[in-house]
């Protein structure tokens, strides 16, 4: 089958992904410092806003960015996983079923790992809510690290480089598969707004 270059990641959905993974690193590598602290905190604020914003954007958003191209039962994932293992590893012009797995995964750690810290910030609880807050991140972080692995082997098995696709939103497929709109204005209002929250503050 003739194959083109399609749009499959609109420009908000990519600015999403890499203000959250910005965010969520900064966010891990100054958790141990006091020295910044603020910075860690202000990290903490803008994961919990990217989440609100990709919840919104899962319900309104384009084929690809909305919640209902990714939801996928575990024989789905169990299917995918077998199909690996062979010649004709099954393809995805959207998240695949264990890709999927991974992002819902993300949003919830990303939600309770930023609504406990404001807890400890906010002196809600004692020493136990740190240690809760620090086991959401670390496990989070392991999430990260496996989804990491999981876009590098993709890319291998299915010839086709899932990171670049991220960053341009472009993808091989056929024309009917494509996204037609690219959503310009919000993509640039999200960057736009994480931009300006943290001028304001840093």
């Amino acid at each position: 089958m003739n194959t083109d270059k399609i749009l499959v990641w609109d420009l908000p959905t990519r600015v999403f992904h890499w203000l959250l993974a910005t965010s969520f690193v900064g966010a891990f590598v100054t958790a141990e410092s006091e020295h910044f602290r603020d910075v860690h905190v202000v990290l903490g604020y803008t994961v919990a806003g990217l989440i609100g914003f990709r919840l919104l954007w899962g319900m309104i958003g384009t084929r690809y960015a909305n919640f209902r191209s990714f939801v996928f039962g575990p024989r789905a994932v169990l299917e995918y996983l077998i199909s690996l293992f062979t010649r004709t590893p099954e393809l995805y012009v959207g998240h695949n079923p264990v890709g999927s797995w991974a992002i819902w995964t993300l949003l919830a750690l990303g939600l309770l790992s930023a609504g406990s810290g404001y807890a400890v910030y906010s002196d809600l609880g004692g020493e136990w809510l740190e240690e809760v807050h620090e086991a959401l991140s670390n496990t989070m972080l392991a999430v990260v690290a496996v989804h990491i692995a999981g876009v590098l082997l993709s890319s291998l098995l299915h010839r086709e480089n899932l990171v670049s696709a991220m960053i341009t939103g472009y993808k091989h497929g056929v024309q009917a598969e494509a996204v037609h709109r690219t959503h310009w204005i919000a993509g640039i209002l999200l960057a736009a707004s994480v931009g300006a929250y943290w001028a304001g503050v840093f």
